[in-house]
């Protein structure tokens, strides 16, 4: 287990993680090339990654409400339970060959309706598990997992799967789903948020609303593996609660609506891209396998970015990096388009997955250090919302656009799009990346003077 130096809790958390992030990743890859061996729409295909990420559309704030609520470990195995459950039943119907477009679409969202609830609670318990001096330590080594399970082992899995056996792409990440829910049961204790205040004070941990560090001294400690009573007022007004500190806090407010076109950008040009990608008559010229190996450039990039994003934030700052990793993987998003050849388009996928992997561990851990413990799931939720919310409409606009306008003009556009976000952030945090370099990674370094 990859937790020496962050304790047991973390270990345990960090091999689920590990093995639902490679389930993830057999599933993300296959579900699309089954959806190409069935059809060759754009519209259709673009389906599959709406139906992956229409989830968080509709249930990204309840789960977080549900995980300021309950034990985020037992949401996190329940969550694991149910994908496993759901694509086990569509392993065997692959198996009995009922398997048809509409069966695809279905298990894929079923495995987001989880993923929402798993990855809700999971953002969230982390800081439970490690002292906040460590977290960008820590989600390095998640991300590094993350993506070793998405891309590095699980696109190469895939692609193999789809070609040999189709109704492995269901099972296998079943098998996964259930192993690491019960990994999750070596994490001893409670993990159920407490709400610890001292009269007149802010929250505990974080900063306020306002982008100013929360008071310390008596009674100001951040729990970690806290029992006691969670929030219980009514779920509406919870969520209202956490809606509002997200959009009084200038810097997450301002990160959450760049990531929110960052993200329907991306959905829109990959939605389509294996078409522009995979099969004799696209651009590239990809066999199945060759995607796959791709998406294994891709990992191998991000998990280089993941365990270098601390070292980077530490020398350049953190927004400085952040921002700088978002304008590299926009500008890299042309490189296909111009330059449609195998050989141009596997060191770029590299690069993508080094700057996104950086950025990705950069903005979790800001908002981490951002926003108070007992607000965490939720105000995560509400980030996600934002910053996930456009997925589906991005991968359905994508494929609409192609089907009337034609391939380049939604990849084109989609690199538009990603351009105007990050220099949207750029000025509105202007003040944050125009600053002197620092050596300090430390987000109270930056938000005293919020």
């Amino acid at each position: 287990m990859s937790g020496h130096g962050l304790g047991r809790p973390f270990a345990f958390l960090w091999s689920s993680t590990a093995l639902s992030n490679l389930a993830d990743g057999v599933l993300k890859v296959g579900a699309p090339l089954l959806a190409v061996s069935m059809t060759r729409s754009p519209t259709l295909v673009s389906l599959v990654g709406a139906a992956a990420t229409l989830p968080w559309l509709l249930l990204a704030l309840p789960a977080g409400a549900v995980a300021d609520r309950a034990d985020r470990r037992r949401i996190m195995a329940g969550a694991g339970a149910v994908r496993a459950v759901a694509l086990a039943v569509a392993a065997l119907l692959a198996a009995s060959g009922t398997l048809d477009l509409w069966v695809l679409l279905a298990a894929v969202l079923a495995a987001g309706v989880a993923e929402v609830f798993a990855d809700t609670s999971a953002q969230a318990v982390l800081p439970m598990t490690v002292p906040a001096s460590q977290l960008t330590r820590a989600n390095g080594r998640v991300s590094s997992a993350q993506q070793i399970g998405n891309e590095f082992a699980g696109a190469p899995v895939a692609g193999l799967l789809v070609g040999l056996l189709p109704a492995a792409v269901f099972g296998a990440p079943a098998l996964l789903y259930a192993a690491a829910a019960l990994l999750l049961l070596g994490m001893r204790g409670t993990y159920r948020p407490t709400r610890i205040t001292t009269p007149g004070s802010a929250p505990a941990g974080g900063t306020t609303p306002n982008g100013s560090p929360a008071a310390s001294g008596p009674g100001r400690r951040t729990p970690r593996r806290a029992s006691g009573r969670a929030p219980s007022g009514p779920l509406l007004r919870e969520i209202g609660e956490a809606l509002r500190f997200l959009l009084a806090h200038r810097v997450l407010r301002s990160l959450a609506i760049t990531a929110g076109l960052l993200n329907l950008a991306n959905s829109a040009y990959f939605a389509v891209f294996v078409l522009w990608a995979v099969g004799d008559g696209s651009a590239i010229g990809l066999p199945p396998e060759g995607y796959g190996l791709m998406m294994t450039a891709f990992a191998a990039g991000a998990v280089l970015g993941s365990l270098l994003a601390e070292r980077i934030a530490g020398i350049f700052g953190e927004f400085r990096a952040l921002t700088s990793c978002w304008l590299a993987s926009s500008l890299l998003l042309l490189v296909p388009v111009v330059a449609p050849s195998p050989w141009a388009l596997y060191p770029t996928a590299v690069l993508w997955g080094v700057c996104g992997a950086a950025a990705n561990v950069l903005v979790i851990s800001t908002r981490q250090r951002l926003i108070p413990p007992e607000l965490l799931g939720r105000v995560n939720s509400a980030y996600r919302l934002v910053g996930m919310g456009g997925m589906p409409l991005g991968a359905a606009l994508g494929g609409v656009v192609a089907e009337f306008a034609g391939l380049p003009a939604v990849l084109l556009g989609s690199i538009g799009v990603c351009l105007l976000g990050v220099g949207l952030v750029r000025h509105a945090l202007a003040d944050r990346i125009s600053r002197p370099l620092t050596s300090s990674a430390a987000l109270p370094d930056i938000t005293r003077s919020l």
